[in-house]
């Protein structure tokens, strides 16, 4: 967010903490995209906050309960609040658990494919309305089609980008396979290693697909280590992953740091993983 919105989001996510009976005198910016993270003090609390229009809180409240029942390794809702969405000043704030690290900062690839295993196994047993990952895919593409959306695109990027996209989405429907409930995006940043174990959060990308698209997302070396992952099916997500993420910094509403640059490598890293094949 940009440091008005951001100022705002943030007097919002304290104001609806202390309305809800706890202690908040300092928030901590934890992560800032187009959605802000913050640790509130002395409470310990983690808020999430988002814009109105770009939320999806609601999903992620349902889910997350579910899996805490279910014993998977999910970041739980603060106890202390009603778990439920807040609005204020045009954002939504949802309440967690704050967890601290605890070294290592890195997850060895055995405990991260455990826990990935065992929250697949949880959402396994979710019935619950949600997107495939293939709808994120078509997201990428209307970027891409959208010169207004994406207007700082070359057009040699713009049509790398368009023909592989296409070429993936095709490529991994034509192998077929099971599909279930997934993270959608369990990368290093949404598993953190704290005393209870390792917790994933953030679920606001959750779909439905195979499990080797939850597995692009995570270190190479945890594949490995998962039961039944099909490797061959995993190295053409991680391409997919990776053309989708170039798009997004593309997009002129992306707010990550150094967004552009980012775009400009992936358009290099996606032109040799595609060598020879487009």
């Amino acid at each position: 967010m940009e440091a008005s919105e951001g100022a705002r989001a943030t007097d919002a996510a304290k104001w609806i903490a202390s309305s809800c009976g706890l202690v908040v005198e300092e928030a901590v910016v934890l992560h800032n995209s187009n959605k802000l993270a913050l640790r509130l003090l002395p409470c310990d609390v983690m808020a999430r906050v988002a814009p109105v229009h770009e939320q999806n809180a609601q999903f992620e409240i349902d889910i997350a309960q579910q899996l805490v029942e279910f014993g998977s390794p999910m970041a739980a809702l603060e106890p202390r609040v009603e778990p439920r969405i807040y609005e204020r000043d045009g954002f939504v704030v949802t309440l967690w658990t704050y967890y601290e690290s605890v070294a290592p900062d890195v997850i060895a690839p055995v405990e991260y494919a455990d826990a990935l295993e065992r929250l697949h196994a949880g959402m396994r047993k979710i019935d619950i309305p949600s997107p495939r990952y293939t709808d994120r895919i078509a997201e990428a593409q209307e970027l891409v089609a959208n010169r207004e959306s994406t207007p700082e695109l070359s057009d040699e990027g713009r049509e790398l980008l368009g023909n592989a996209l296409r070429y993936l989405r095709r490529t991994i429907g034509e192998r077929g396979g099971a599909e279930q409930l997934l993270h959608g995006e369990p990368h290093p940043g949404n598993l953190l290693n704290t005393k209870l174990g390792p917790l994933f959060i953030d679920l606001e990308t959750c779909c439905r697909g195979p499990i080797e698209f939850d597995l692009a997302h995570a270190p190479e070396e945890v594949t490995a280590h998962y039961p039944n992952a099909d490797q061959d099916l995993v190295d053409v997500c991680r391409i997919l992953v990776l053309a989708m993420i170039t798009t997004w910094r593309w997009d002129r509403a992306d707010q990550f740091p150094n967004g552009r640059q980012l775009g400009l490598d992936g358009l290099d890293e996606l032109r040799e993983a595609l060598d020879g094949v487009l």
